[in-house]
């Protein structure tokens, strides 16, 4: 199961890779105005300090501002802006201030039998997370998830990182290599591993109890797992829907909305969205005209800031390789469809990134972004370029939600 995205580092350019590929989208999308389940997002260059170290800006990253308190505390609270919305992971994941993030109030920890558990993020391209795990209040716009297992990444005074958590790749635990002050992991399921860490073996790599003596892999019953906020809150728990314009081009920033529950009130109904219902890793199938084989693995994830897919008709770039350069833009077709029978057609292009990024140096919003995804055709990332001039329903496993089965992408 997919439940992380991957975070990169691209020489001069500091970027969060996923999918995406600037697409030809419908001509208006209908922003929510922020009210209490809608809250301001926004794609721009990233937490200040990070631009700054890096010369370069964060590129298509929707960021949001959250308030984290201790339990049932009204006054122990910090509020962290540049939190990173990613609809392709799980539960919250905040920097803390020991590695340049805003976190700035005491959670108690989260243990087992008296022992403090730890938690290991490792994405795709190596790089992985380390921190405890701590419990916290979450409040968005007018929403709270109480008590809510949270991880908190970088925090020199924990455990030191066990070698099955290491993989050799970099350690994104700091501002500087993460590009965000946290990741706020919205998609389709309800925690981040589920079953598959509360029985059996192990899963090594994952969670872990830290007595003094070092770190173990350790199960973890459910409850106790880092959570989706959004399945904890009183209300519009089903599922989120990530709102944002068409952008002209290449630009600073775009503003866009992100609303909580599906069909729970008036701002928030499913339309006539062509819902894809997904399987029990939470995959779709995308096929795209030109590329033989069906990508039977394919995800939606706002925390990818391309489209990654394999296509060995499109050149990778010589400096930013993570993309590909086609001479001219590429135009191409792919179609998503679903275990329910629903299909639909997506039409994007594929820019030049070295072209883009020479041109635009500053832009943060940047269509057409587009890359390998190394899995020998296996899956389709549709990253944050997607989600441009769309509303993008996430739907939450296990609930009652319009459109029928959960859960499920919907656009």
């Amino acid at each position: 199961m997919h439940r992380f995205s991957t975070v990169v580092l691209l020489g001069t350019l500091t970027l969060a890779i996923g999918c995406g590929g600037g697409s030809n989208t419908p001509a208006m999308n209908k922003i929510a105005t922020p009210t209490q389940n809608v809250q301001a997002i926004t794609v721009d260059g990233g937490p200040p300090a990070f631009v700054t170290a890096n010369g370069a800006p964060y590129v298509d990253g929707a960021f949001v501002t959250i308030t984290v308190c201790a339990p049932g505390s009204t006054t122990s609270c910090n509020t962290i802006d540049h939190i990173l919305v990613d609809t392709g992971s799980y539960g919250l994941r905040v920097l803390s201030s020991l590695s340049g993030g805003e976190l700035a109030v005491t959670l108690p920890a989260t243990s087992i039998s008296g022992t403090p558990l730890g938690e290991c993020v490792q994405f795709a391209d190596t790089s992985f997370l380390w921190g405890p795990v701590e419990t916290a209040d979450i409040k968005i716009a007018g929403e709270q998830a109480s008590s809510v297992p949270v991880n908190v990444v970088g925090d020199t005074t924990f455990a030191t990182v066990p070698s099955s958590c290491n993989t050799g790749g970099p350690d994104d635990d700091t501002l500087n290599t993460l590009g965000a002050n946290g990741i706020l992991g919205l998609g389709p399921f309800p925690q981040d591993c589920g079953p598959g860490c509360a029985s059996g073996i192990p899963p090594s790599g994952m969670y872990y109890q830290c007595p003094t003596s070092g770190c173990v892999p350790s199960l973890v019953s459910v409850p106790l797992q880092v959570q989706n906020p959004i399945s904890l809150f009183a209300a519009d728990n089903n599922g989120v829907i990530v709102e944002l314009p068409t952008p002209s081009g290449p630009q600073a920033t775009l503003s866009g909305s992100l609303v909580f529950g599906i069909g729970t009130q008036s701002n928030n109904a499913l339309g006539g969205a062509t819902v894809l219902t997904l399987d029990s890793n939470g995959n779709f199938t995308t096929t795209v005209s030109g590329i033989s084989g069906a990508m039977s693995q394919s995800f939606i994830d706002s925390g990818s800031n391309a489209l990654f897919f394999d296509d060995n008709n499109l050149a990778s770039c010589q400096t930013n390789t993570f993309f590909y350069c086609p001479l001219t833009p590429a135009s191409l077709t792919a179609t998503n469809s679903s275990s329910n029978g629903a299909s639909t057609n997506v039409s994007f292009s594929v820019a030049n990134a070295d072209s883009i990024f020479n041109s635009f140096p500053n832009d943060a919003v940047i269509p057409g972004l587009a890359g390998p995804s190394n899995t020998g055709g296996a899956s389709f990332d549709w990253g944050l370029p997607f989600f441009y001039g769309r509303n993008v329903f996430t739907s939450i496993a296990g609930t009652t939600a319009p459109g029928g089965q959960t859960p499920y992408w919907a656009y």
